[in-house]
């Protein structure tokens, strides 16, 4: 027969899940820094931001090999993640990503263009994040939901739902933040100052969204453990309380048995046969 998801449970769970984000500060950033994949992924994300924005600064006329840098730069890392055995969605997902970029650039002669698809990808985000929240499904609940297998379990807490929407917040911040710096420099045409906003608010901005999200979703946490876990030992104590009663009454039964000189029914078939 199957059980309707607890929500308390479900919570509960997760929280053990992420349990060792809860035990001290440097605990909590090394668990961050795996799970985002640590300095190498931060390189993964901004080299090849880089080697365009270097090449082009070297080479203003030469726009061409600034694309043809940066493609070969994030082929070269779409192979190391290959060796490394990681996923083949983050690495298409992070090739495919360089190669839009390139495919635009090249297609408008404009520099800047490169920058473009990162532009609307924020904007699409940062529309989705507010979208979610307005509708009362905040984006955060949906995924910390996705670990657990159960999407929709959070939202019969008040108190979640209430700290899912403010984690969520924090991120049509990040995604408003750099559209707010990077699109006034695209229509500029500031291809410096653009480049040095893409690479300065990628990885870096979003560890901080990442680490000031978990630190408004962590109390909610743990204050889930603690609902769990007395709903566990509420459940569990009126089973505790029924065995030992049952076992009251035989001892008293037997008692009284041996007082008044009668025998239990097994005892007198037994004196019966012999």
């Amino acid at each position: 027969m199957t059980r309707a998801p607890d929500p308390d449970g479900i919570e509960g769970e997760v929280v053990e899940r992420l349990g060792e984000f809860t035990e001290d500060l440097p605990a909590e950033r090394g668990m961050l820094n795996r799970a985002l994949g640590g300095w190498r992924g931060i390189l993964d994300s901004s080299l090849p931001a880089i080697t365009f924005l270097i090449l082009y600064t070297l080479d203003r006329e030469n726009l061409s090999r600034a694309i043809i840098g940066s493609v070969a730069v994030g082929a070269v890392l779409a192979i190391v993640r290959l060796v490394r055995r990681e996923s083949l969605l983050q690495v298409g997902g992070g090739f495919l990503g360089i190669a839009v970029s390139a495919l635009v650039a090249s297609f408008t002669g404009q520099a800047a263009d490169f920058f473009l698809p990162g532009i609307l990808i924020n904007a699409l985000y940062g529309a989705g994040a507010l979208i979610s929240i307005l509708v009362g499904w905040p984006i955060l609940g949906l995924m910390l939901g996705g670990i657990m297998g159960d999407f929709t379990g959070w939202r019969s807490d008040t108190e979640l739902r209430r700290t899912y929407a403010t984690a969520t917040w924090i991120w049509v911040g990040v995604f408003g933040l750099r559209l707010v710096v990077q699109v006034p420099l695209y229509f500029l045409d500031w291809v410096g100052p653009l480049g040095v906003a893409k690479i300065v608010m990628g990885w870096p901005l979003y560890l901080l969204g990442v680490w000031f999200s978990f630190l408004i979703i962590r109390p909610s946490m743990a204050a889930a453990r603690s609902r769990g876990a007395a709903k566990r030992e509420e459940a569990a104590t009126p089973a505790i309380e029924g065995g030992t009663a049952d076992v009251e009454r035989s001892a008293g039964g037997a008692g009284a048995d041996e007082e008044t000189g009668h025998s239990s029914p097994e005892s007198r078939s037994s004196s019966d046969d012999s």
